[in-house]
């Protein structure tokens, strides 16, 4: 069964928006690579040890406003690298663009 694609900006409380817009600027200064894939986009980090628990954190808040994503978090240990995956349906590209300010 399909996710219907509509995000719920009412699903995170004031302290909860405040932790996401925190971490999402900690993700977005630390990512050090960028892959487009076909159904989503894969954003690559240094596997440090605050680095894989934000991206879990940042996982669990856009679960709540965005539950049409598909999710996939992965540590390399020959090259230190966690990648965070966001996957979804048609046009989940283009709404990550639009939201993360990605330039194609």
């Amino acid at each position: 069964m399909e996710t219907v694609f509509a995000c719920d900006m009412n699903a995170l409380d004031k302290r909860q928006r405040g932790r996401y817009d925190a971490i999402a600027r900690t993700l977005k200064d630390a990512r050090q690579e960028l892959w487009e894939l076909d159904d989503g986009y894969a954003f690559c980090f240094k596997a440090e040890s605050q680095i894989i628990p934000d991206a879990a954190e940042f996982i669990v808040y856009e679960r709540l406003c965005c539950p049409f994503f598909d999710f996939e978090l992965s540590v390399e240990n020959a090259s230190d690298s966690l990648w965070l995956r966001l996957r979804g349906q048609d046009g989940i590209k283009e709404f990550i663009r639009s939201e993360l300010n990605i330039e194609r």
